[in-house]
């Protein structure tokens, strides 16, 4: 339970209500800010302006996927009011306050090394990342067939890296018949890459590998799909980016060559976002009691 917890919900989409639906079912008092356009009905839940908070009390800031941007400024969809999270605000905070966020950026680390205060980024952490790369992996599936005019059984289909998105995308694509290589440059991916059945390839190698390739799914955050490995693709190939934004596609060059490349580095969010919201509410509930609860109960 988070009995005496105060939370701070900044923002967010579709998945944040179920984050909210699951805090305040373990009982903690949350403000919500950036809601005011939906109609939540929740026991020790209450809507508040941002200049309304009394940041004193609040014992952790639960903040979009996103963050904020490079300004400090938090995307709110359900709601026109304008918010910047700042040091002002941070240092009203109790010392032991920790801040949620998805992703971070410079802006976002470095506000919370200047304030002291602990920033938790859920998508580094392994469990978010392999729950979350289930409904990623059905979103890809989802593109891949809406817009191709082939099959994906026997299609050829190049993944590049095998992190934690990158290793289910590669599975699931096997299993549905497709004719699966994945690039990557660490020699213990590599090796894992042939474990699973799969063909390798070094990502040194990839302006060749994609000489023949139907579908392309990038999950590297560094601009890997350049002109020169988009010059070398078939123009009826299909690039799927789900790194995180910018991602890692020239989509200009891909646009000038006639070939479709589609950036979608939320898809859990768009497909499944009550899946993915269950996931993050889960995991929250657990890092809120096992950390910020305890530690609070060692400051009274």
């Amino acid at each position: 339970m988070l009995t005496g917890l105060q939370i701070a919900v900044i923002g967010g989409d579709a998945r944040q209500l179920e984050v909210i639906r699951k805090l305040a079912e373990l009982d903690s008092k949350l403000s919500l800010i950036g809601f005011e356009q939906l109609d939540l009905v929740f026991s020790g839940v209450n809507k508040e302006k941002f200049n309304e908070v009394d940041f004193a009390e609040i014992d952790a800031i639960i903040l979009p996927i996103t963050g904020t941007n490079s300004e400090g400024q938090v995307e709110l969809i359900f709601s026109n009011e304008e918010v910047i999270l700042s040091e002002e605000i941070l240092l009203k905070t109790p010392p032991y306050c920790t801040i949620f966020t998805g992703i971070s950026n410079s802006y976002l680390d470095q506000l919370a090394k200047r304030t002291n205060r602990r920033l938790v980024k859920l998508f580094e952490r392994d469990d978010v990342a392999i729950y979350n790369s289930i409904p990623t992996v059905e979103g890809t599936i989802m593109m891949a067939i809406q817009h191709t005019e082939f099959t994906i059984h026997n299609s050829r289909v190049a993944i590049l890296g095998l992190g934690r998105v990158g290793m289910s995308v590669a599975r699931a694509f096997h299993h549905l018949g497709a004719k699966v290589k994945v690039g990557a440059r660490r020699t213990e991916h590599l090796a894992r890459i042939a474990e699973m059945g799969l063909d390798s390839f070094q990502l040194s190698e990839l302006e060749n590998e994609v000489r023949d390739i139907d579908i392309c799914i990038n999950t590297i955050p560094h601009l890997i799909v350049n002109a020169a490995v988009i010059q070398k693709m078939p123009t009826h190939t299909l690039i799927i980016d789900l790194a995180s934004k910018p991602g890692g596609t020239d989509f200009r060059y891909a646009e000038k060559r006639g070939i479709k490349a589609l950036l979608a580095p939320s898809l859990p969010g768009i497909v499944a976002p009550k899946t993915a919201g269950q996931i993050l509410g889960n995991v929250l509930a657990q890092l809120l009691e096992e950390d910020v609860l305890k530690r609070k109960e060692k400051t009274i």
